[in-house]
């Protein structure tokens, strides 16, 4: 069993192709968002080493396909409950469920001795959240998928001890890139997804003491390039370019531990 001064994450795979991460304290392992198909987790897995029946639970952070696309079939499948909001819900995507838990006005609940925490983020969905994870004191932020943040946010983020952060696309490289112009303002906007800079601007906002692991995801393989991504947050935070982590849409990452000494 795991030390419960400890949280680890790890990741199936992040970005447009698909979502699913990990979130474990050793009693309880839950997954945030499926956008892989039942065949492709049961693939991937391994690489955790980890079984389907060990997941207590999926958290849909909004009914996008890359995030909710195999939350049904997986909690189906193998039983697991689901953790969502009702707009996230009334996508229909999901279908019928064995075991369905509504978060409700964002407030905190428990999984087992897993403490999460909904955060209110701004995204072009019905009821988008995020999730803070605490354990013993240590937080843990999974923050993708939102156009920007706010103060709230920032708030929330305070302390933190890890945090999977979104830096989506190089601005530069998004107006300059493929997409049509109207997908462009879409990831630009508001309400679609942050730039590079905008995570940037994020860290300098918040409290980094605490900080001991930031991964950067939900990278877009267009317009962005993991390298530009480790190079500008290694500097922001001034850490050695090999402390900063990269989510890769193919392989996502390793568990990775944030923790206390005993």
């Amino acid at each position: 069993m795991e030390s419960n001064n400890q949280l680890k994450v790890a990741s199936l795979g992040s970005g447009s192709k698909g979502n699913a991460t990990l979130v474990s304290n050793g009693e309880v392992t839950v997954m945030v968002d499926c956008g892989f198909t039942v065949k492709e987790v049961l693939k991937r897995l391994p690489r955790l080493n980890l079984e389907p029946d060990q997941i207590d639970g999926i958290l849909v952070t909004h009914e996008h396909q890359d995030h909710i696309s195999g939350v049904g079939a997986l909690s189906r499948r193998f039983s697991i409950p689901v953790w969502s909001t009702r707009g996230s819900l009334l996508s229909g995507k999901c279908g019928n469920l064995p075991a369905l838990n509504l978060i409700e006005g964002f407030e905190p609940f428990s999984i087992g001795s897993l403490n999460v925490t909904p955060l209110s983020v701004p995204h072009d969905a019905r009821e988008p959240c995020q999730f803070l994870f605490t354990q013993n004191g240590l937080r843990l932020a999974i923050l993708t998928d939102l156009g920007c943040f706010t103060p709230k946010i920032v708030e929330q983020l305070t302390p933190c001890h890890g945090i999977l952060l979104e830096c989506n696309h190089d601005e530069e490289m998004l107006w300059n890139g493929p997409y049509p112009d109207r997908l462009k303002q879409r990831v630009a906007g508001k309400m679609g997804h942050m730039s590079n800079r905008q995570a940037l601007e994020l860290l300098q906002q918040m409290d980094r003491d605490a900080l001991q692991l930031v991964i950067a995801t939900h990278l877009s393989e267009q317009n962005n390039c993991p390298e530009l991504v480790s190079k500008l947050l290694a500097e922001a935070l001034s850490w050695p370019l090999e402390r900063v982590k990269v989510a890769q849409q193919d392989m996502g990452f390793a568990w990775q531990k944030i923790g206390f000494s005993a």
